[in-house]
Parts: structure tokens; C-alpha cells; sequence
């Protein structure tokens, strides 16, 4: 079982969340402009159009996984301030600081994320 988190690594943690927040929110706001509607009236040819369409669904999709990271990261720094940051949001017990350093916004443990991962 994993040990708690020190103060230490809380801090570097919670700096890493921090700056991927802010590195989430600039990745949004660039890829605006690739989600928005293609322009059906502009004198382009079908096959240029068909393409435009396709770009502008990659970009959407691409800009839903942005937003639902960023929600986790949010929710992460939100834990931190309650107190709760590296605790497994499913069995309480904690994280692990290899996890947590690969994925600082992650809520699951391991087997908690294992056995999500099962019952999908």
C-alpha cells in the first residue's frame, strides 16, 4: 500500500497541477479556432469542404479531452485546498506518489482505476 504524501511532495504536486491548469487553458483558447463552424458559403470546392468538416470534428474532439482534463485538474486543486488531495476518492486510501507524479490529477489508487477500468 502506498504511503502518504509528505508536505513536500503535496507542494511539488500541487505547483505541477497548477501549471498544467494553465498550460490546459492556453491549449483551449489556441484551439478555438479550429472548432468553429465551417462557412458552407465560401466558394470552395467539395472535397476542401468535406476536409474543413473533418478538421473542425478532430478539433472538437480534441477540445471535449482538454475540458474534461482540465475539469479533473480543477477538481484535483479543489481537493488540495480541502485538504483531500492523494487520497482515492473510492476506497480513501492513498494515491501513491509515482501516480501522482505521472498524473497529479488523477482520483483513483490503482485498483480502484483497475477495477473502473473492469466494469466498463
Amino acid at each position: 500500500m502506498p504511503e502518504e504524501l509528505t508536505r513536500e511532495q503535496k507542494g511539488e504536486l500541487r505547483g505541477r497541477l497548477v501549471a498544467l491548469r494553465d498550460e490546459l487553458q492556453e491549449l483551449l483558447q489556441l484551439n478555438e479556432e479550429g472548432t468553429r463552424p465551417v462557412d458552407l458559403n465560401l466558394p470552395i470546392g467539395r472535397l476542401t469542404r468535406i476536409d474543413a468538416i473533418q478538421q473542425q470534428q478532430m478539433a472538437q474532439a480534441g477540445r471535449r479531452s482538454l475540458e474534461v482534463r482540465l475539469r479533473q485538474v480543477s477538481a484535483a486543486l479543489a481537493c488540495h485546498e480541502r485538504g483531500e488531495y492523494g487520497e482515492c476518492q473510492s476506497c480513501g486510501e492513498p494515491i501513491g506518489y509515482e501516480r501522482l507524479a505521472a498524473r497529479p490529477e488523477t482520483p483513483l489508487c490503482l485498483d480502484c482505476q483497475d477495477q473502473a477500468e473492469a466494469e466498463r
